[in-house]
């Protein structure tokens, strides 16, 4: 159920900062038209760190009520807070969505008890797919595959997100954590390397600019056309490099802003994208084909 391109959705806001929901809605509706596998709302792309607790529940709730049950909704539901966390993998089963996101707790660090311990206590307390979302760079705490093997005999812990960037960790959790656990990228420069290591899809964020061919890279790899996946891989790097030139998503929403799908406004403490990284950006989607 959770394989191919899965589009980390940005959460388009007017220029004065509200969401806006009716641009949300569309931009979930044209991922869908366009051949996205699959939708996660709410994560860091999503801007979760500054929405409200009730904004982050009413973007889940925009986001399923707009897919329609096309394609799967796994709705970023972590915090450094368990019960936090436990609030919002409720709601988001409540909201109708497929799966939760649960990052790995951030800036409180804890030990790998305590994380098994954090996973734990969501997993017991919601009855509902969890996918943890493994991402060092921004939680300062890196789950270890001892401690992911752990969780996975777990029944409703299903898979992880991966953003080590490490291709060597799919090997090994596959290994420790069985051929069911399912394994999603986390990084869009080795999406097509990972899936060689045992992977069967990418959470992206080039994807929100890009989702036709994203969704095609991974369906030729799925039917074993890998020279067809690095062709398109090897078109998209330089989407990939302009979407992290900044702290995204910065310039993630500035491209969004290019096609047209919404403002290129960012909340507070995300400055506007800088003159030149804006040339970037525009430059990286006239290079790819997808702005003229």
């Amino acid at each position: 159920m959770f394989k191919g391109s899965l589009v980390a959705l940005i959460t388009p806001m007017r220029r004065d900062g509200a969401i806006d929901e009716k641009a949300f809605q569309d931009f979930v509706a044209w991922q869908v038209r366009e051949g996205t596998h699959g939708l996660v709302p709410v994560g860091t792309t999503g801007e979760s760190p500054t929405l409200s607790h009730a904004e982050h529940k009413r973007v889940v709730e925009l986001c399923v009520a707009a897919a329609g049950k096309r394609v799967p909704v796994i709705a970023g539901t972590g915090s450094n807070s368990t019960d936090e966390a436990i609030d919002f993998t409720r709601h988001a089963k409540a909201a109708g969505a497929d799966a939760a996101l649960v990052v790995t707790p951030y800036y409180n660090r804890p030990t790998q008890e305590g994380l098994y311990l954090h996973f734990k206590a969501i997993a017991e307390a919601s009855d509902f797919p969890l996918i943890i979302y493994n991402i060092p760079g921004r939680s300062a705490v890196d789950m270890t595959v001892e401690t992911m093997a752990r969780l996975a005999k777990l029944p409703n812990i299903v898979g992880v997100k991966d953003a080590t960037a490490n291709l060597a960790r799919p090997l090994h959790q596959k290994r420790e954590c069985g051929p069911d656990f399912v394994q999603l990228s986390g990084e869009d420069h080795t999406a097509v390397a990972f899936l060689a290591s045992g992977g069967v899809g990418c959470i992206s964020v080039s994807a929100n600019v890009a989702p036709r061919l994203c969704a095609d890279m991974h369906e030729a790899w799925q039917r074993g056309d890998v020279t067809g996946a690095m062709v398109i891989q090897e078109r998209l790097v330089p989407v990939h490099d302009a979407m992290f030139c900044e702290t995204s998503p910065g310039p993630v929403k500035y491209a969004a802003h290019l096609l047209g799908h919404c403002e290129e406004t960012c909340r507070l403490p995300l400055a506007p994208v800088g003159d030149a990284n804006k040339a970037r950006v525009r430059a990286a989607l006239v290079e790819t084909g997808l702005l003229n």
